[in-house]
């Protein structure tokens, strides 16, 4: 007798569960995107404790009829996919043809459908047809769900609390209504409101209604192009950071993903604008030929894999840094939006524009500033990078010999004396680096470095990097090196230090010496040795000469460690707090 045997549809939807239906949140998944293929406009979610009693989904698209709701609960039953060729041009969300049933084989399901003719209810209980009968319907289609995993006692069991599984559903909905702007998302929870969107097909008005003003008053439009990829989307100014990767949502093609290559691509091109441990708020659209990516390489379809990748990867690094370089990122100190609920966000939003607008109309008219040179007989500092625009800093004292105060006509500025000249210094390093012809300064005194038996394995393999750098180096005695000359950059009289930092760098180094990751390394940690600390009272002069260094960077808002370097208090700002304004 054969030992082997097909198994039955039932045990296979259940065996097709445990990869399609993982939690609470990949149901409303399934089905959301369901409601998005069938061209739906309004989609809303309901749920009871957070999707463990109940998941209802109800949709306004274009339905099915009897046969097709019938069909559906087949497996590998799709309107999707027909032929071979179309899973190279897949356009839909939706084409396995195993999430309905999937989800039939786990729970008790009710199907309500029209498609404008008579409606269809189809109830399946563990995957068994309990009802099939006409029933009156609007046009579109609401799927319930309850009894969820209860003939699958081990995954029920894992189920997590109602907290959790209701954040896993609120942030996939959040998602796909930032994917779709066009389409309305409600979701309530024991019939209370958690997330509306107008369906507005706004992406900013979207952002506005999921985050509220103070962040989607920080969003800084992007837009680019090539021959393969289309980009738009809205990345957040360095000022307000998250602390884990959550909010940087990728949408290809419609599709919301999550690749680990994309992420990558966008924390790099925020490099130096924020700290390591903070990731940006960034909602970015790219659209391709469908023959460049594989949507169908995981179960719930939430990875692809990307064909000319190093071309979209240049693409946003590109687009993004032009679009921070272009913006003037100096955070505001005051935060003025007290925390309100998101329908009343933008009623504020006009009441802080209008009071805004009705303080400036109150102040006489400044001249625009338009030179760009900095005037050595004053203290006036006028900004040559474009991203600051018309700036003009007039620094006018020191506050814990650690804040330079700066004044203009829009209001007063701190800036981080340290952090600036930080900034100052990791661009005055980099450019050196990028620059490869270094004259050599040789040393009265050669310096003597000496070394344990494995660092000087680790020097020597990197001997002959070190001295494409401008270090004239040679070994000298066991397991020491003598340094005869250096590169003209280092900062003088600190030459000793910075060149025991450069080679603690290779030697705690695992790895052969990656270009352009250890000139970063070089140029940051070589910085900081050479800036000015805190606690450490500088000239005006000084303050002066730091600011016009400051405001020549490329990127003047961050140290090379992420920290901001200046922060504003507006006029607004500061007559409110003393009353002078009483809006």
């Amino acid at each position: 007798m054969s030992k082997i045997k097909i198994m039955n549809e039932t045990l296979a939807n259940k065996i097709a569960a445990g990869e399609v239906v993982e939690k609470c949140a990949s149901i409303v998944k399934e089905l959301c995107e369901n409601s998005i293929d069938a061209e739906s406009t309004k989609i809303i979610v309901n749920l009871l404790e957070g999707g463990i009693k109940l998941i209802e989904v109800i949709d306004n698209g274009y339905g099915m009829n009897s046969e097709d709701a019938l069909l559906a609960f087949s497996r590998h039953a799709t309107s999707k996919l027909y032929k071979d060729d179309d899973l190279f041009f897949i356009d839909t969300l939706g084409f396995r043809g195993e999430a309905l049933p999937s989800i039939a084989s786990v729970s008790k399901t009710v199907l309500k459908t029209c498609d404008g003719t008579v409606g269809t209810k189809i109830v399946f209980e563990g995957g068994s047809l309990i009802t099939n009968e006409l029933a009156d319907s609007r046009v579109g289609t609401s799927i319930t769900i309850t009894n969820l995993f209860y003939n699958t006692p081990a995954r029920l069991k894992y189920l997590k609390s109602e907290q959790s599984e209701l954040a896993n559903c609120v942030s996939y909905i959040e998602r796909l209504a930032l994917a779709y702007p066009g389409i309305s998302f409600t979701l309530n929870n024991d019939e209370h409101l958690v997330v509306k969107t107008s369906g507005s097909n706004d992406l900013l008005k979207t952002i506005h209604e999921i985050y509220g003003l103070n962040i989607s008053s920080k969003m800084i439009k992007v837009e680019n192009s090539n021959d393969d990829f289309d980009l738009y989307g809205y990345i957040c100014k360095p000022e307000i950071l998250k602390s884990n990767r959550n909010h940087m949502i990728t949408i290809v093609n419609d599709r919301v993903v999550k690749n680990q290559e994309l992420n990558r691509t966008i924390n790099d091109a925020y490099y130096t604008y924020k700290p390591d441990i903070k990731y940006p708020i960034v909602v970015l659209k790219i659209n391709t030929d469908p023959t460049l990516i594989d949507v169908n390489i995981h179960p719930t379809k939430q990875d692809i894999k990307i064909g000319k990748i190093e071309v979209l990867r240049g693409l946003i690094i590109e687009t993004l840094k032009d679009a921070l370089y272009q913006n003037l990122l100096i955070p505001n100190a005051m935060l003025r939006v007290p925390f309100v609920s998101k329908e009343k966000n933008e009623v504020i939003e006009n009441i802080v524009k209008e009071e805004e607008q009705a303080y400036n109309e109150e102040k006489s008219e400044m001249a625009v500033q338009t030179t760009i040179n900095f005037k050595e007989d004053s203290e006036e500092v006028v900004v040559e990078n474009p991203a600051m625009k018309d700036l003009v800093l007039y620094p006018v004292g020191l506050a814990h010999g650690t804040y330079i105060i700066a004044e203009n006509e829009e209001g007063v500025y701190l800036i981080d004396q340290h952090a600036a000249q930080e900034r100052v210094n990791y661009e005055r390093n980099m450019a050196a680096l990028k620059a490869k012809k270094w004259a050599v300064a040789p040393l009265l005194i050669p310096i003597t470095i000496e070394l344990s038996a494995s660092e000087m394995v680790k020097i020597k393999k990197e001997e002959a990097y070190l001295k494409s750098l401008g270090f004239d180096m040679e070994e000298f005695g066991l397991n020491t090196y003598v340094i005869k000359g250096h590169p003209t950059w280092l900062r003088k009289d600190y030459e000793e230090e910075s060149i025991h930092k450069i080679f603690d760098l290779i030697t705690n180094g695992l790895t052969s010496i990656d270009p352009v990751k250890f000139n970063e390394s070089v140029a940051i940690t070589l910085a900081c040795k050479m800036s000015i600390k805190a606690n450490m009272h500088i000239s005006m002069e000084a303050m002066e000469e730091l600011l016009k260094e400051l405001c020549n960077c490329d990127n003047p808002y961050n140290c090379p460690h992420g920290r901001p370097t200046i922060i504003k208090f507006s006029n607004y700002d500061l007559e409110r707090m003393f009353k002078r304004v009483m809006n």
